[in-house]
């Protein structure tokens, strides 16, 4: 199955630390180390782990760190399509505390990829899904062709703004930045809504009127990075919706996903395989 993500890169340069600094506050860090994050890179490296590869359609500045960032995806199979933008590409600063939780802030805006750059968007005819986290209005409508589009919940504005209908949006019941609400998408109503409560499970609510919850996975040793561990959930179900599993086995696999997350070093460490589809429980 073809699986692609329209989404954002960032670098990311973690710092693990024994609590995050209050302000006037240093902290040193015990180990440091790099990687191409933001939810579209982690989405695609993902999916491309279950799938054997996946495309991202994204945009990068045209500097160093973008093509750092560029060539570490590809060597994780994932086929990027990035438009170059002037700006340079967006970095980020994350701590990571002796508990695994992960405080992050950005340096610079977030580049994202537009239906009118010169992509190559056509590969998305043919895809079983599609993860959307960032994109603009016609991005969006580009990846409507897809088989099964997932959308965040982050992005619930610009989906509204489309016009288009997602199959499936997927967010946080406690975030705030990640909260779904179903008015703005009122006139187009998606047949999933999920909502995650970290280790509590979550909950969906599907068009024909089934609401239940679901539990988390088991975890399969100490928790190292919570980084990733939401857009890795989020790439499970897209790659379990468009496999076409009853909604309750693509939460369970995105279930596990997330869970395997938790237990590798970020931005995608640890991340479920398809190898362990069929060797873990």
């Amino acid at each position: 199955m073809k699986v692609a993500v329209v989404g954002h890169v960032e670098w990311i340069t973690f710092a693990r630390v024994d609590r995050v600094p209050t302000a006037g506050a240093i902290a040193h860090a015990t180990e440091t180390w790099w990687g191409a994050g933001g939810g579209g890179a982690v989405s695609a490296v993902q999916l491309a782990k279950l799938a054997g590869s996946s495309e991202l359609f994204t945009a990068l500045g045209g500097d160093g760190v973008g093509r750092r960032a560029r060539e570490e995806l590809s060597a994780s199979r994932v086929h990027v399509h990035g438009e170059e933008r002037p700006e340079p590409t967006r970095q980020a600063l994350c701590f990571v505390d002796s508990d695994g939780e992960r405080t992050i802030t950005t340096l610079g805006p977030r580049l994202e990829a537009r239906g009118s750059d010169g992509l190559a968007w056509d590969h998305l005819e043919d895809a079983g899904a599609v993860y959307v986290t960032a994109g603009d209005e016609d991005a969006l409508r580009r990846a409507r062709v897809a088989k099964v589009m997932v959308v965040s919940t982050r992005h619930l504005a610009v989906l509204a703004a489309s016009g288009v209908r997602a199959d499936a949006v997927v967010g946080s019941a406690s975030d705030v930045h990640e909260r779904y609400d179903p008015e703005v998408l009122a006139h187009a109503p998606p047949d999933l809504v999920v909502l995650t409560e970290g280790a509590n499970g979550g909950s969906f609510a599907a068009s024909d009127g089934e609401r239940r919850r679901f539990e988390p996975a088991p975890l399969l040793g100490p928790i190292i990075d919570t980084y990733g561990a939401g857009d890795s959930f989020h790439a499970g179900l897209t790659y379990g919706l468009g496999a076409g599993l009853e909604v309750t086995e693509a939460l369970r696999l995105a279930a596990r996903c997330g869970a395997a997350a938790l237990g590798g070093r970020g931005p995608t460490g640890g991340q479920l395989t398809s190898t362990d589809l069929s060797t873990r429980p």
